[in-house]
């Protein structure tokens, strides 16, 4: 009986069907990057004062200069770690009373302004930005700055919620319907996103468009490597997350051109309406197919597959069938990743370093959108180190395995963060040159813990490990905002203390880790608990196609 890998052998393994399809599918990653980190620019928070009437009739009939009227109206820095003081406080001064003069007006109210009392800002703010955000539309400032953190935090709960059940409505319905109906449904809420009336209306819509856009992004993960051979899944599961910086990047040129923050999030949602042509683009996966017992529409794609490949169509398709794995008669369950002390160790590690990644990730992101200068060329440079990772991560992994790589690339991350610590802020150039060694760091973390996390668990409960361990990776999510935003309250280098411990420890522990360079994959509890006692070759090395739970690799 042939399998479909065996079949992939006959009509090519990643001929010219499988490169159009992973090409086409690899729009689905890139549009992803701006539902996962457009929070940079659809929620940044420019600079800002208190609203105060009269200023703007007196700074006109004086003839200030913008400096000049901020100079006279506006409260200095304030007192050490009080929290943007001139930001949310404003001088409680009738500023339309015709006996304030046009030189140091507060002169005549007080000999020094300290004396001065200062208040809330009771009629608004004005932003200093030609374009507008979440941020200034509502007024997510002062008081209500943490709202911008719950607004990350819904969509990171809406992936964690989406990724529960989309492996099962993939398994039950099939990719294909999984991914229009995902697709489908993530395109109509980023639109009411987009035309939101309120704040409550738009963390709502936010919410349902992550736990639907994971779905969308996972369901073209699993369909391009179930068309790919064996040899060749390892190789599109690492380009297609690599798509996803493609997205980074044209997101950093689009927010530019488009600084109204409504405008921009249509213009990253009305082109996912075009996914929907992937219902005569795509077909099914002919490996779901089978385990449905679809056996004339497995013929009718492996043909489809054989002719776009220029291979000979199957002599005799009777022959195909699904692998036989005694494995698959055994019941997966929670207890079973700690069932044993190998099992617990591996399991309470990697959950750790999944946690880690996704807080790092979206914390060096957020950290220089809130820091930097330029804030598009900044996002810009970050995003172009994840090049370099993706083509580090091909060749090094079959020449050191996976743990050497991983171990490093904790100690990058968090060394980097450590090193941005004691770096002045003036030197900006130098605070984003070691931010993207960082953020390289981390994206090699991203896609390495992927890989291993596979292959650390026996076949019967390998994703249900993946799955387990990498909602970890949603739940830093929900909570890295709040950690960003409020420890940068106390001071701009509080959040990268943290980074650096967590990246730090997370290096410590993967050397816990047994190395799966070698070795076969573990079949059953006894061999992942023997892992790395006994090195045996690998006969014939087997990259699974695998369900996760994270930004490039979800």
């Amino acid at each position: 009986m042939l399998t479909v890998d065996d079949v992939l052998e006959q009509v090519g393994e990643f001929g010219w069907f499988q490169k159009q399809a992973f090409l086409t599918l690899c729009l689905l990653s890139a549009a992803f990057a701006p539902i996962y980190v457009g929070i940079v620019f659809l929620a940044f928070t420019p600079d800002h004062r208190c609203l105060s009437p009269g200023v703007a009739e007196l700074s006109q009939r004086c003839g200030w200069s913008l400096a000049e009227e901020l100079n006279y109206t506006v409260p200095g820095p304030g007192a050490a770690g009080e929290a943007f003081p001139r930001h949310c406080r404003g001088y409680e001064v009738d500023w339309n009373q015709s006996g304030l003069s046009c030189v140091d007006p507060l002169a005549g109210l007080a000999a020094n302004r300290s004396h001065l009392p200062l208040g809330p800002c009771r009629h608004g703010w004005v932003y200093d930005t030609p374009g507008s955000s979440i941020v200034t539309e509502f007024n997510l400032v002062c008081d209500d700055s943490w709202k911008v953190d719950l607004f990350q935090s819904c969509v990171n709960l809406g992936f964690f919620l989406g990724s529960l059940g989309v492996g099962y409505i993939a398994d039950r319905f099939g990719r294909k319907l999984c991914l229009l109906v995902t697709t489908l449904a993530g395109a109509i809420l980023g639109v009411l996103t987009a035309v939101a009336p309120d704040y409550t209306s738009l963390l709502l819509f936010h919410l349902l468009q992550g736990l639907v856009s994971k779905g969308s992004w996972t369901s073209g993960y699993i369909l391009i490597t179930e068309f790919v051979g064996l040899g060749y899944r390892r190789m599109v599961a690492i380009l297609y997350q690599t798509a996803f910086t493609v997205g980074l990047v044209l997101l950093s040129g689009l927010a530019y051109v488009i600084p109204h923050w409504r405008w921009l999030q249509l213009a990253t949602s009305l082109p996912t309406f075009l996914f929907l042509l992937y219902y005569w683009c795509v077909p099914e996966s002919p490996r779901w197919l089978l385990s449905q017992k679809r056996n004339s529409q497995v013929i009718k794609i492996i043909d489809h597959i054989a002719q776009k490949n220029g291979k000979s169509p199957l002599p005799d398709p009777k022959m195909l069938s699904l692998e036989e794995d005694v494995t698959k008669k055994l019941s997966p369950s929670f207890a079973d990743l700690f069932s044993t002390p190998h099992l617990r160790k591996h399991t309470l590690i990697l959950m750790y370093l999944w946690f880690t990644s996704s807080v790092l990730y979206q914390g060096l992101i957020m950290h220089v959108g809130a820091t930097g200068g330029n804030l598009h060329l900044d996002f810009l440079y970050s995003a172009l180190v994840e090049f370099p990772a993706a083509f580090i991560i091909l060749t090094t992994i079959d020449r050191f395995g996976l743990i050497r790589p991983l171990v490093v690339s904790n100690l990058v991350a968090g060394t980097a963060c450590a090193i941005m610590i004691f770096i002045s802020h003036d030197l900006h150039w130098l605070n984003i040159a070691v931010a993207c060694f960082g953020r390289m760091g981390i994206t090699i973390v991203f896609q390495l813990v992927c890989l291993v996390n596979a292959e650390l668990y026996p076949t019967f409960i390998r994703n249900l490990g993946v799955m387990v361990c990498s909602s970890l990776c949603d739940l830093g999510g929900i909570i890295t905002p709040f950690l960003v935003f409020r420890l940068m309250e106390v001071w701009q280098g509080l959040p990268l203390i943290l980074f650096a411990l967590l990246g730090l420890v997370a290096g410590g522990m993967t050397l816990l880790l047994p190395e799966t360079k070698g070795v076969t994959l573990p079949e059953t509890i006894e061999d992942a608990e023997n892992l790395g006692r006994i090195a045996k070759p690998k006969e014939n090395t087997i990259y699974l196609q695998i369900q996760t739970s994270e930004r490039a690799g979800t």
